[in-house]
């Protein structure tokens, strides 16, 4: 009798506990919505994939400032599809990220 007093104390508490669990991490959730927490991190992730510098984008291509926009546009067609065919796709997308880069820098050089 006492064993099945103490098994069914044990199945109840640990229900109890789990739902509480459940209930914390449900506010959680809904406090970081509230402040914007999640929303701001998710934007800093997705800013910090995607901005390159514009040093580091001529040395993925391997050009230099004094580089024409059609050496620019050569070396970038050559090394995405060098990195097309045996390469990664992650050096593809460098190289694609360091040629919108560029292009930003040699449309804002233009106005």
């Amino acid at each position: 009798m006492a064993a099945r007093l103490l098994a069914n104390l044990l199945v109840l508490g640990s229900g109890v506990v789990a739902r509480s669990f459940v209930q914390a991490y449900r506010q959680a959730l809904a406090n970081a919505s509230k402040s914007g927490v999640a929303q701001e991190a998710a934007q800093n992730i997705r800013r910090a994939t995607k901005i390159m510098a514009e040093p580091e984008a001529r040395q993925v291509l391997g050009v230099t400032e004094h580089s024409s926009w059609e050496e620019i546009l050569k070396r970038y067609d050559n090394l995405f599809e060098r990195n097309m065919k045996s390469g990664s796709f992650y050096l593809q997308s460098k190289v694609h990220r360091a040629k919108e880069c560029l292009e930003a820098a040699y449309k804002k050089n233009a106005q």
